[in-house]
């Protein structure tokens, strides 16, 4: 696992409730998850020990501001209507703000944009499953909440016949997302394996939105597309028959968490927050609501 932030997590399994969102901008439209629109049994309650824990200021102001790039679905996207931001990290900062007696205002923002937000001070939160690398640790602090890979998407049918293996993308374009884990150190790792043994580079392009990445695969523009193996699942099976996964184990899994400043002291409350989340049950619902694979939970720590 490549992350230096680990956190003691409980596992469990039970009910959510989930509360409504705004979002601060609108963006391009994607269809509508079934499981969107179910609203979760049962009603959170405010974690009183982890509230506790909150800054001064954020408690005075009563609001948590999130920022998520509305373009990966299950994690974060936008509704049929164009203008409510949905899915897994969404309903999870609800959850999170809930629990410490906010409210969540949720911002759509570019992905490359937010970390850099954090450090800015414009947002309180990164919410857009963010991989968990030493690199960013450097600048930012982690909350973990799931463990995941990377994966590649194919024009349907793989007539390349591509396969998520170093030596089987030598030569090949693949797309990515800027910022995002696969762009700054998977592929440009893959590609200096083929290098290594003397063969072509991997031709990597990235683009601002994972929509673009995937469609630059279905344009042809590219040979694949590499990202999180749960997102690009859940678009390669939504895309109408144009694109799949491709064979192969996940690249390097690797552990996903809610972002921070560096030394943000709302870390020790959000952290609470989320260990009440994993052993109360909401973590369980969460996954099972957006399809996410149990494989994806993180296992608990002794």
């Amino acid at each position: 696992m490549r992350h230096s932030l680990r956190r003691t997590f409980l596992a469990a399994g039970l009910i959510l409730a989930t509360t409504a969102c705004t979002n601060a901008s609108s963006g391009a439209g994607t269809e509508g998850s079934p499981k969107a629109a179910e609203s979760a049994a049962g009603t959170g309650s405010v974690d009183a020990a982890a509230a506790k824990l909150l800054p001064a200021d954020i408690k005075s102001k009563g609001v948590l501001t999130a920022a998520s790039d509305a373009s990966y679905r299950p994690y974060e996207y936008f509704d049929t209507d164009n203008k409510t931001m949905i899915g897994f990290d969404v309903d999870l900062t609800d959850a999170l703000g809930e629990r410490l007696g906010l409210q969540v205002k949720h911002v759509n923002a570019g992905f490359d944009s937010i970390l850099p937000g954090l450090a800015a001070k414009k947002y309180d939160v990164g919410a857009s499953a963010f991989s968990i690398t030493p690199e960013r640790s450097e600048t930012v602090e982690f909350v973990p909440y799931l463990n995941n890979g990377s994966g590649l998407a194919v024009e349907q049918g793989n007539p390349l016949g591509l396969k998520m293996d170093a030596k089987a993308l030598c030569g090949y374009a693949v797309s990515g997302q800027k910022g995002s884990v696969q762009g700054l150190d998977q592929l440009p790792a893959l590609s200096k394996v083929c290098t290594k043994a003397g063969k072509k580079p991997i031709e990597i392009e990235l683009f601002p939105s994972q929509n673009g990445a995937n469609l630059a695969v279905i344009s042809g523009r590219v040979d694949a597309v590499m990202a999180d193996t749960v997102a690009l699942s859940l678009e390669a099976k939504a895309s109408g028959g144009k694109l799949e996964m491709a064979p192969g184990p996940d690249y390097e899994p690797t552990p996903t968490g809610v972002a921070l400043s560096k030394g943000s002291p709302l870390e020790p409350a959000l952290d609470a927050a989320m260990k009440t989340l994993l052993s109360d049950g909401t973590m369980d619902a969460l996954m099972k609501k957006w399809d996410i694979p149990a494989s994806a939970r993180l296992k608990a720590e002794n």
